[in-house]
């Protein structure tokens, strides 16, 4: 079946890879190129299937802890950063170590650790588990306290109620994030802000667009994986914004016609760690179903570009890739 113009497909602009995915991915790829196979890196460089597979073909090991990468290896640190003691793990096997965290990250980390020196309880708004918030959690573990959506503000035990700081992981929903804040306001009426906001550009500027196509789309696709805590809000704010219904997939094939059954708009967005090409193939996959071409919608110009880590910028200057 060819594609028509009965049955729309709109397509949110921005989306996919933000800035600090791009650099994460571009160092594992570029270390590969200069030093070779193999090169470790610990935890997933980012939360997405398709990357990691495709790495791991070029000849990227993931591993879990440092402790599992052998002495004298090459390690790369993930986007989503890591704890002071992991740093001093790597020393302590001789590692060479090329730190790929998001510097939207490292700026939360300064934060802690500003926080911290001036005696501050930090309220750290969150997701338990997550490798983001175990890194900065690193860095004052003494003063952070884990807030994981409004409904865990009334379990906060801090030392001063009037010396009290938030941060927040930089992947959250936007909205939510708002809700906790106002609600811990309520019990903390002088809580210090951060200096800037914490959540990253990326994450905001793909809430916004969703937000925009949901109110149009009936049906959106978001491409993604599970673990991708943006590419799970994106679902989450889609349904909460206008469409009858959302759905995470890795592939394209993994959609389930089902789903688009009694459908005649439907929304494609991608986390902040998906490669274009994955949407591009549910582009084909709606297409081949009668779906006409996708119609982009732009809610906000992204032009954000990071430097590549300064490990590999020294390296390179050495002898240029």
């Amino acid at each position: 079946m060819t594609g028509n113009t009965e049955r729309r497909v709109l397509l949110a602009k921005p989306r996919g890879y933000c800035a600090g995915v791009d650099r994460a991915v571009q160092a594992v790829e570029i270390a590969l190129e200069k030093y070779g196979a193999p090169i470790y890196v610990r935890k997933q460089i980012v939360h997405n299937v398709h990357v990691v597979r495709t790495l791991e073909e070029r000849g990227a090991i993931f591993v879990d802890e440092t402790e599992e990468v052998p002495e004298g290896a090459i390690v790369v640190f993930s986007a989503h950063g890591v704890a002071p003691v992991v740093h001093e793990e790597a020393e302590g096997r001789s590692l060479r170590t090329i730190d790929a965290t998001c510097p939207l990250v490292t700026k939360v980390h300064k934060e802690a650790v500003r926080f911290a020196a001036q005696g501050y309880d930090i309220l750290l708004i969150g997701h338990e588990g997550h490798e983001e918030v175990i890194g900065t959690t690193g860095e004052a573990p003494d003063h952070i306290h884990l807030v994981d959506g409004p409904d865990d503000v009334a379990n906060i035990t801090v030392r001063d109620p009037e010396k009290v700081a938030w941060l927040s992981q930089t992947t959250l929903s936007v909205d939510e994030t708002v809700a906790t804040v106002e609600k811990l306001r309520e019990r903390f009426p002088n809580l210090t802000d951060p200096p800037s906001d914490d959540i990253c550009y990326a994450t905001q500027n793909r809430q916004v667009a969703v937000k925009e196509m949901a109110a149009q789309a009936q049906f959106v696709i978001v491409v993604g994986s599970v673990n991708s805590s943006n590419s799970v809000r994106l679902v989450e704010v889609a349904k909460e914004h206008g469409a009858d219904d959302a759905r995470l997939v890795d592939y394209a094939e993994h959609i389930d016609p089902a789903w688009l059954e009694g459908v005649t708009t439907v929304g494609v967005t991608s986390g902040a760690s998906v490669p274009d090409e994955l949407v591009q193939d549910v582009l084909a996959w709606l297409y081949e179903r009668g779906f006409g071409a996708a119609e982009e919608i732009e809610s906000v110009p992204e032009h954000m570009r990071f430097s590549l880590p300064k490990e590999l910028r020294r390296d390179l200057r050495i002898t240029p890739v």
